[in-house]
């Protein structure tokens, strides 16, 4: 499970006395811990590891986001910052698909669901998701589906 291997991550860093990255952890333990209270009132509850995945992905968008800014704005230094949290982030996340990868698993899906146009995209979206939702990155998948549907 990947809470238990965040868990002791977060020992590691404290004995090897890697502070940047002991800040990292506890900052994603944290938003675990927020996301475990929201769903307590949850009709629902996915799985440890979908909801630790959904986390995880939400903090590297948040991330890259900050660097650009960061970058856009002459901040080289908080984007240093954004970036070493983005690098500690991603090691715990999934082995992603690579580009042409997910083009494949896009156009089997798009023949699946007999997709043939942009109004279709729901469709291939929604199953894409559903089976690869922890291996893609969504926001490049969302692209690579409407250009695969024009």
């Amino acid at each position: 499970m990947i809470r238990e291997q965040l868990k002791s991550a977060q020992i590691e860093a404290m004995k090897a006395g890697e502070k940047d990255r002991l800040a990292a952890v506890r900052l994603i333990l944290a938003k675990l811990k927020d996301r475990d209270i929201e769903l307590r009132t949850a009709s629902s509850v996915p799985d440890d590891d979908t909801v630790v995945v959904e986390v995880l992905q939400k903090m590297v968008k948040q991330r890259r986001e900050s660097i650009e800014m960061f970058r856009n704005g002459g901040r080289d230094e908080l984007a240093a910052k954004e970036q070493v949290e983005l690098d500690v982030i991603d090691s715990f996340l999934p082995q992603q698909l690579s580009e042409d990868e997910t083009k494949a698993v896009i156009e089997g899906i798009k023949a699946e669901v007999g997709a043939a146009s942009v109004k279709d995209m729901g469709k291939v979206m929604a199953v894409l998701k559903e089976r690869h939702g922890s291996v893609i990155d969504m926001g490049k998948a969302s692209g690579l589906v409407k250009a695969a549907l024009n």
